[in-house]
């Protein structure tokens, strides 16, 4: 037969097993609360970090696009100094592209290597030697 002592062991372990399964009820729902924070706060992140993925791809293009411009520039910018610089040597002939003279005039021991040229039958083949004297690029 069952005893009045086993009852009581057993009233104190349901008592006990009720009271463990409230303590963790409770640290379940307090677990599941930080989880919903948790997860809320990785979407936010998620969302952060897709506006930054957004954004890099717009700073990328704006970078790329300023850089094609500078160079489209660069490239008209080289043209327009090739087309001003090309006529006085090569179009309007040697007599009219001599270069400017130097600077310190002051000391007439120096002289320049490159003197214009007064016979017109020397201008026929003074371009060439002009152009190889000009060619620095």
């Amino acid at each position: 037969m069952v005893s009045l002592e086993q009852v009581k062991l057993l009233e104190t372990k349901v008592i006990k097993t009720i009271e463990y399964v409230r303590k963790i009820s409770e640290e379940n729902a307090l677990l599941k609360e930080k989880l919903d924070s948790y997860q809320q706060r990785t979407d936010e992140l998620e969302a952060q970090i897709k506006q930054f993925k957004e954004d890099q791809d717009l700073i990328e293009d704006g970078i790329l696009s300023a850089l094609d411009r500078l160079n489209q520039f660069e490239d008209t910018f080289d043209n327009q100094n090739l087309q001003e610089k090309s006529p006085d040597i090569f179009v309007n002939g040697p007599e009219e592209s001599t270069p400017p003279p130097m600077n310190d005039t002051s000391d007439d021991s120096k002289s320049s290597n490159f003197e214009a040229p007064n016979n017109p039958e020397d201008s026929q083949t003074e371009p060439q030697s002009l152009n190889s004297e000009l060619d620095i690029f």
